[in-house]
């Protein structure tokens, strides 16, 4: 690995750079927090070779917004369910903008389809 990989690395969001302590002091939580939503299927840490989750910036913003919703008393479940829908609905209105910016489908193309 060069020194240019190394700092490339640091401005990647999904490179999980942050150990399970760090990343819950950061966030100002637990680590059972960041179990718990792992279990639920919100986020999915990578392993390092010895086994340790490491998590990456991406994945702490998702966690962060998670314990946004249970700080406010959402249940934890309930509160990873939402950030999940809130992201398939980010996708779509961005799918759809997308769309709308290739302009309407040609005669020919919509009666193809």
């Amino acid at each position: 690995m060069t020194a240019d990989d190394s700092y490339g690395r640091l401005n990647d969001d999904d490179y999980p750079a942050y150990t399970m302590g760090r990343a819950a002091e950061m966030l100002g939580t637990t680590q059972g927090f960041l179990r718990a939503i792992g279990e639920a299927g919100l986020i999915t840490p990578l392993r390092s070779e010895g086994g340790h989750r490491r998590y990456s910036r991406c994945q702490l913003r998702i966690a962060a917004r998670a314990r946004e919703l249970v700080d406010h008393g959402t249940p934890i479940e309930a509160a990873c369910r939402i950030v999940i829908l809130e992201g398939q609905l980010e996708e779509a209105q961005r799918a759809n903008a997308e769309n709308r910016a290739a302009g309407p489908l040609t005669p020919s193309a919509s009666a193809a389809a």
